[in-house]
């Protein structure tokens, strides 16, 4: 039977020609089966599906499974994110590592505004895991605003604040994993963006990621806007 870390094997780092070819121009390893099993113990397998049964189980408690929230679509799972001296996920990345990404017609824009962005990751660190929201979209918690002044216990999950790794880094990893199956994106489905309060606000603004008008696009927005396409994806450490 699959696990969570084994699944990793069927997404875009090992199955897009094009992403494979990138990693190994930049000295990554590819994740594939033999590497998982060389960076990744059988306490991180142990740790990885206890994390994402819990995030499954505390946000749809804290949602009460109403489709209003968007819990219907939420869906959790293993995320790898690279090292960042080698492939920054954080920002606009070249657009032949997107070939083959449905529906992303153009380059990535990010705002001119945005810093750096949050690094989460341990430095030097070939491919850092955590446990986060996969899929199309992650539930809804209001605007920024609301999501910040929310009480911690509402986002913590095995004594972590999930909003702390609501970030470029990990969102910009996600899309890049996902191939094909873009999430945030107005193609194949309901066009969601995800808030990002992991980030600093720029001048009042608040960060966020989605895919529109065929780009990849890291933006600030109100930070008051609660619309029900404002989603988070709250995220776990494992290694």
């Amino acid at each position: 039977m699959s696990t969570a870390l084994d699944r990793l094997t069927e997404t875009a780092w090992c199955t897009s020609t094009a992403l494979r070819a990138g990693l190994e121009r930049r000295g990554l390893p590819v994740p594939d089966a033999a590497y998982l099993d060389r960076a990744f113990t059988a306490r991180d397998r142990s740790e990885l599906a206890a994390a994402i049964a819990e995030l499954g189980a505390h946000f749809a408690r804290a949602h009460g499974s109403s489709s209003k929230h968007g819990a219907e679509q939420v869906r959790f799972g293993a995320l790898l994110v690279p090292d960042p001296a080698r492939l920054d996920t954080r920002t606009a990345v070249e657009p032949e590592l997107r070939a083959g990404q449905t529906g992303i017609t153009g380059p990535d824009f990010v705002d001119a505004r945005l810093p750096a962005g949050r690094l989460v990751t341990e430095p030097g660190r070939d491919w850092s895991l955590f446990a986060t929201v996969l899929g199309p979209a992650g539930p809804h918690f209001g605007s920024d605003e609301t999501v910040r002044a929310a009480d911690p216990a509402l986002f913590t999950v095995r004594g972590t604040d999930t909003r702390t790794l609501m970030v470029r880094q990990l969102w910009g990893a996600r899309v890049l994993q996902s191939g094909a199956s873009l999430p945030d994106c107005e193609i194949g489905g309901d066009w969601t963006f995800s808030l990002l309060p992991g980030e600093d606000r720029v001048a009042g603004k608040a960060v966020s990621g989605t895919i529109l008008h065929g780009k990849v696009r890291f933006r600030l927005g109100r930070a008051d806007r609660g619309i029900a396409v404002a989603r988070v994806c709250p995220a776990l450490p494992i290694r």
